[in-house]
């Protein structure tokens, strides 16, 4: 049996998605904030009340611990950007794309997921073969099927960061009694 180029990135992502669903429905509302360790990057309110992210333009030493809001927001921050060049319109700006909130986040990421399992239904093994730029710049050998693996795997690696951060704290709290 063959399996298109498509079909394969199609099949990991759904896998990844539910692995990421998996522990996101798992999750209550005070499991997004906290804190597992002293030196954390979170979300924080800004003036205006928007949710705005902890960041560094160069990688801090030692490296924060962060939380699974500041997660949730690296996943819809880079997805929304990606979505952006994928369909088409000028990027956003990383200060731009802020987190919802606890109770919105699900629905925000299940936005993301439809919208990106729309882009990925257009795709045929040809399109796979384009020249994509986004997101590693003016690069002369990356395509769109570049951009599609890209996705799968820091979707993966982002789900098994919330998934372990959700195991610890609710390891933590059964610990506590």
């Amino acid at each position: 049996m063959s399996v298109s180029r498509c079909d394969l990135l199609r099949w990991q992502f759904d896998m990844t998605w539910a692995l990421l669903d998996l522990h996101l429905q798992a999750l209550v509302a005070e499991d997004y904030l906290w804190e597992p360790a002293p030196l954390v990057w979170t979300v924080r309110p800004g003036p205006d009340g928007a949710w705005l992210p902890d960041w560094s333009d160069t990688e801090p030493d030692p490296i924060p611990v962060p939380t699974i809001a500041w997660l949730t927001w690296h996943i819809g921050w880079w997805w929304s950007v990606t979505l952006d060049h994928a369909e088409g319109r000028p990027a956003r700006d990383r200060v731009d794309i802020h987190w919802p909130g606890a109770d919105q986040v699900v629905a925000w990421l299940s936005d993301l997921r439809d919208r990106w399992r729309r882009v990925l239904d257009a795709y045929t093994d040809a399109d796979l073969d384009r020249p994509a730029a986004f997101p590693w710049g003016d690069t002369p050998d990356r395509t769109v099927a570049h951009t599609a693996g890209w996705v799968n795997a820091e979707l993966m690696k982002n789900a098994a960061e919330i998934g372990q951060l959700r195991l610890l704290r609710a390891a933590g709290r059964f610990a506590d009694r």
